[in-house]
């Protein structure tokens, strides 16, 4: 049968589809203002796409995107109640030091939470846990994080409101072939992946997974130890009678004066107005041309043999600390500078070292511009350490000699109790039909506020913009697709080369390719793009379209194979000082052994 020609809407569609999966993949734009140049373009060509005006934005109405917005702020105020952070102190009376034991009770804590709460903010709790029960036991946490970011990721299908995406899938399947999700439909499928997920991470999992931070020591895993120093103050050092922001600023030396030592004294120089005197000992951050440049120019003599540890940084009754963190997707300082950034002046916080990946920057840090996912290494005052838990641009993932992530808050029941009661009471609205799950998940943020679990202003500051945003723009993509005929054509393409295969086998193909769409774009946009072919494919050979559906949606919660697909693996990225190969090391079977349990039960239980 000869297929016909696409029409030339379908090409234009296509092209977009094209140079939008290239901004995706570059990340030469946000991934929101990607998805929003998209919606503007698609209008402006609205006589090949037929995206007028009014569906370009119908995505910001969408059930899906306010369902999405509704969850997120859900999410946190079960998180604020700090019911998920009690859960977490448990595992560390469990596991007493048994790698195993904390495999084990990251990944059966981790999956079930992210079933009703939102898998992100999940990881965000979980990272500083489960980072200092790792160091506490002496294992490694490149050991654990991936594990926590494949559990929070499998735990998302196990109920419809687990991920954004799942939410988006059931919009499109209404849309579509008039099946929307309800809540536990796909429960059953979601558990034996959770189970299969888990298995694998237990057993060949943690072997393929690697050991790239080995130190507890903080400087140690950032390899400081070239990069820190102590010099002494001589009586002709013209630092003498100075404080430290007037020796800085009104020389141009590319080094941080951390602390002063004086005697039995010790103050922090991102908060003390002390002048320096003879004798002082400074702990100074720098390369060693920089140090040397700086200990010349001011008459300071190096002490090479007093090496400068996590304790002389960090000492447990000291005024300052140590703090690793990562830069959030939501966070003000992506696309800035450090020097635009003045973390020092904002936190009274200075910047050690920064880590991308495994790759760790110790010269000229002012330089490069900041991306999601960074880690940084800061001293800073226990006062900063506040105020950056507080203001959300830096999520902190380790303290060091610090009870301040060891000693848990008291719950406060009563919070704990109605943000649970709200949770099960929008789950049973729901799952009983009673009212759709848009209108039950506003009236638990209602509720939510009313009964002061979370404030207004909690609650706007608890969604995630860009991802609403994203879903806001790329929504009409799918519309485009099929109303230019460009979802049938290619799904003619797949019915005319895959009648040789039978039905289960394009299933799996579908399953398996939405899989490496997720991976290098987002799942959301995969499920997008994806789902109105592969229900044409289905209708087109005979096969179940709900299959294809269920295929798709759960095909896209499994981004394991890059750091990129998913957020929470972004998340892990840094802390764990991971390798952007260690992803598919560890990625790539499982998403190999989920494509065929996934698309078996699939037709297992609905058929194909």
């Amino acid at each position: 049968m000869a297929i016909p020609p696409p029409s030339t809407g379908a090409l234009v569609v296509f092209g977009l589809i094209a140079v939008t999966v290239v901004l995706f993949v570059t990340e030469r734009l946000p991934a929101d203002i990607t998805a929003i140049a998209l919606l503007v373009t698609m209008v402006i060509l609205q006589p090949w796409t037929q995206i007028s005006p009014q569906e370009a934005i119908s995505g910001f109405s969408n059930a899906a995107t306010i369902t999405i917005v509704a969850m997120y702020i859900l999410s946190s105020g079960i998180e604020q109640t700090g019911i998920v952070t009690h859960l977490g102190r448990q595992v560390g009376e469990y596991t007493a030091g048994s790698r195993t034991k904390l495999l084990a009770a990251t990944i059966g804590i981790t999956g079930p939470i992210a079933g009703i709460i939102n898998n992100t903010p999940v990881v965000a709790v979980f990272i500083p846990m489960v980072t200092d029960l790792a160091d506490q036991s002496r294992i490694s946490p490149s050991k654990l994080l991936i594990p926590l970011s494949y559990a929070a990721m499998l735990g998302g299908t196990l109920t419809l409101i687990g991920t954004a995406t799942n939410i988006v899938a059931s919009d499109l399947s209404a849309d579509l072939i008039n099946h929307p999700f309800s809540m536990f439909e796909f429960t059953p499928l979601g558990i034996l992946i959770l189970l299969v997920g888990a298995i694998y991470l237990m057993t060949i999992g943690q072997y393929l997974l690697p050991e790239r931070i080995l130190a507890a020591d903080l400087t140690d895993e950032f390899e400081l130890a070239d990069y820190l120093v102590k010099v002494t103050v001589s009586q002709s050092s013209p630092l003498v009678g100075e404080t430290i922001e007037e020796a800085l600023s009104e020389r141009v030396y590319d080094v941080d004066v951390l602390q002063i030592t004086r005697g039995d004294r010790l103050f922090l120089a991102e908060e003390t107005d002390q002048e320096i005197e003879v004798r002082d000992i400074l702990t100074v951050r720098g390369d060693e041309n920089a140090i040397s440049a700086f200990a010349a120019g001011e008459s300071l003599r190096v002490l090479r043999k007093a090496p400068v540890t996590e304790l002389e940084l960090a000492p447990p009754a000291g005024p300052g600390t140590l703090v690793e963190t990562i830069i959030p997707a939501e966070s003000s300082l992506i696309g800035q500078s450090l020097a635009t950034a003045r973390l020092r002046e904002r936190y009274a916080a200075t910047v050690l070292a920064i880590r991308r990946g495994e790759e760790i920057f110790h010269d000229h840090l002012s330089g490069p511009t900041l991306q999601e996912g960074d880690g940084f290494l800061l001293h800073a005052t226990d006062s900063a350490l506040e105020l950056l838990a507080e203001r959300g641009e830096l999520l902190i993932t380790e303290v060091a000699h610090t009870s301040a992530l060891t000693e848990p808050e008291p719950l406060d029941r009563r919070a704990v109790a109605l943000a649970l009661s709200i949770i099960v009471g929008v789950i049973a609205v729901a799952a009983l039909n009673l009212l759709p799950i848009v209108i039950a998940a506003l009236g638990g943020v209602v509720a939510m506020v009313v009964t002061g679990v979370i404030r207004p202003a909690e609650a706007y500051d608890s969604v995630n913009w860009e991802v609403i945003f994203l879903l806001a723009g790329i929504i009409p993509l799918g519309l485009a697709m099929q109303e230019t005929g460009g979802a049938t054509f290619l799904g003619s393409i797949i019915v005319e080369y895959g009648a040789v295969f039978p039905a289960v086998v394009v299933l799996g193909l579908f399953y398996l390719l939405t899989g490496l769409l997720a991976d290098v774009i987002t799942p959301v946009a995969s499920v997008v793009l994806t789902m109105p072919i592969a229900v044409d494919a289905a209708l087109g050979i005979g096969a179940e379209p709900f299959a294809f559906v269920l295929a798709v949606t759960f095909a896209a919660s499994t981004a394991f194979m890059t750091p990129v697909g998913y957020q929470t693996n972004l998340m892990v990225y840094s802390p764990g000082g991971y390798r952007f190969i260690d992803y598919i090391r560890v990625g790539a079977p499982l998403q190999l052994l989920l494509t065929v349990v996934t698309t078996l039960g699939i037709v297992a239980l609905w058929g194909v």
